[in-house]
């Protein structure tokens, strides 16, 4: 009997709603340039809630020796958001912005399982930084170019610290495969990415329906 590797598994069933996140409609237009600099900063707001959260979760977990395996301070990104931010929106930017409903409900998510569930830390961890080592470069490079960056405002995508993104993310990935976890954690963890794209997902719905709310 073949057993199939938890980063495998992870990749194969959650393959469609990664899908469905990533080409949400505020995301798709975003890249086509089809949403103005506002919207950008919209999102840069948003991701700023979200990984306060998971940061906060990080630094609870770091003593946990299944979490602590995937934490690396090289993929820190509130420092960068935080910049980015101020950039974008000038030294008041804490007062200038709020968490929109799905963002705060997906924050809710993150401060319970990364208070009480080290697999459900991972399956956020995962979902997030993963995804910004992929995916997120492209967009990095694609917002750069839409509103004239330089790498202030960007520097969410940019990671310094990480040489070679491919090779991180295949030793995370061993990690994945090598968490002591029985079958029945690994579907929860399974779950858990699956909701973290879904809240995602709602995140990008919220936007598109306008920003109104997201910035002073």
């Amino acid at each position: 009997m073949n057993v199939i590797p938890l980063s495998t598994a992870l990749r194969e069933r959650t393959r469609d709603a990664h899908s469905t996140s990533e080409g949400a409609g505020f995301m798709s237009a975003l890249l086509k340039g089809e949403r103005s600099r506002d919207d950008y900063i919209s999102l840069v707001a948003q991701h700023y809630f979200v990984y306060a959260a998971l940061e906060a979760a990080t630094e609870r977990m770091r003593q946990d020796p299944v979490a602590s395996r995937f934490i690396s301070d090289k993929l820190t990104r509130l420092p960068a958001l935080e910049a980015d931010l101020e950039f974008l929106l000038g030294a008041d930017w804490r007062e200038r912005i709020s968490p929109l409903p799905a963002t705060a409900e997906y924050v809710a998510r993150i401060e319970q399982v990364g208070s009480t569930w080290a697999g459900g830390f991972v399956a956020h961890h995962y979902t997030r930084y993963l995804g910004d080592l992929s995916g997120g470069q492209h967009i990095g490079r694609v917002m750069k170019r839409q509103f004239g960056f330089d790498t202030n405002g960007i520097g969410f995508y940019i990671f310094a610290d990480i040489a070679d993104p491919t090779a991180f993310k295949d030793v995370y990935r061993d990690e994945l495969d090598a968490v002591p976890w029985d079958d029945a954690e690994k579907e929860r963890v399974i779950a858990e990415v699956l909701l973290a794209y879904d809240f995602n997902t709602r995140l990008f719905d919220d936007l598109a329906r306008g920003t109104e709310h997201a910035v002073a």
